[in-house]
């Protein structure tokens, strides 16, 4: 209990006023919940008026991550339709040159293990890889004996020289062109059946049968695919070699695989020096760059396929 005193006008004296405690105690409350409340106000109002650098940074970061999501997942959409379009161009080799299904290699199907180690014990993670190496194991000597085969295949007298050398010498993934689909004529600018491979060179580079055979035919114009030369293979199998700026090959000649037949030019209508380079069996158009994995080493043959792929304008 405190005291103080208070003017009384009826007597005009001072008399003492007693004040509880509890009300000292409930204005001091009072107090403490009033500047509690200011200092959040106080707090809110610089917030949403004021920003701090890192707020700013953060900020300009969540701006440039909503620009470059879009661009990512049509990245990744991209990248997901030629990795299924290689899928299904491996599959097409072996059925059309291997006359056997391909060989599946799963590197990824064990990934899913990998967010549950932690609760999977020792013995049975062993287990597993040794499950999977089995598994990897069994499918490379497939791969090995089916190559094995097909080289024998090869290699024995009266069966079929699959064309599968590069017609260029010391060819780089860096010239490969367009392929065969529909492609941006360079000169029309509208899209137009390409049945070939397109593979830039200088103008004179030698150019070499990808095969043994006997010459077809051999057309020298300045029209359409210029001074081209047609070779006749075993089992049905051309090739066609377009754009050539001379010929060194006559109509019935016998030539081996290696064997000079010309030089690359710009003969025809060709919008640069390049050799325009068709695969195909009977009357059946093939993808070129499908026969080209036995003269560059994968990584090579991947980065052609891919850039065949995207190329959207061809050079003829």
């Amino acid at each position: 209990m405190g005291n103080r005193y208070i003017f009384d006008k009826d007597s005009a004296n001072f008399r003492k006023s007693r004040v509880s405690i509890g009300k000292i105690l409930g204005r001091a409350l009072l107090f403490l919940i009033v500047t509690l409340s200011l200092s959040i106000l106080y707090y809110a109002i610089f917030a949403l008026c004021f920003s701090t650098q890192t707020e700013r940074r953060l900020a300009a970061e969540n701006r440039m991550y909503s620009k470059m999501v879009p661009q990512m997942q049509e990245k990744e959409r991209l990248l997901s339709d030629v990795v299924e379009n290689l899928q299904l161009r491996d599959n097409g080799i072996y059925e059309e040159i291997f006359h056997t299904a391909a060989p599946s290699l799963d590197m990824t199907s064990s990934l899913a293990i990998l967010n549950s180690l932690d609760s999977i014990p020792d013995d049975q993670i062993v287990k597993y890889s040794e499950k999977k190496l089995k598994k990897m194991s069994s499918s490379a000597d497939r791969v090995e004996e089916n190559f094995a085969a097909v080289f024998e295949s090869i290699s024995k007298n009266g069966k079929p020289a699959i064309p599968m050398t590069n017609p260029l010498s010391d060819f780089s993934f860096a010239r490969t062109g367009a392929s065969v689909s529909d492609k941006i004529n360079p000169f029309y600018k509208v899209p137009m059946k390409h049945n070939g491979l397109d593979m830039i060179a200088h103008t004179g580079e030698p150019v070499y049968a990808a095969a043994d055979g006997v010459v077809e035919d051999v057309t020298r114009s300045r029209k359409g695919l210029g001074n081209v030369v047609t070779i006749l293979h075993q089992d049905g199998y051309r090739t066609r070699y377009a754009h050539l700026s001379d010929i060194s090959v006559v109509k019935g000649r016998q030539v081996f695989r290696g064997s000079k037949i010309g030089c690359v030019g710009v003969s025809g209508n060709s919008f640069a020096p390049h050799l325009h380079y068709e695969v195909l069996r009977d009357s059946l158009v093939l993808d070129p760059i499908n026969y080209m994995f036995a003269s560059v080493n994968p990584d090579e043959y991947l980065k052609m396929m891919i850039l065949s792929v995207n190329t959207g304008q061809s050079m003829d």
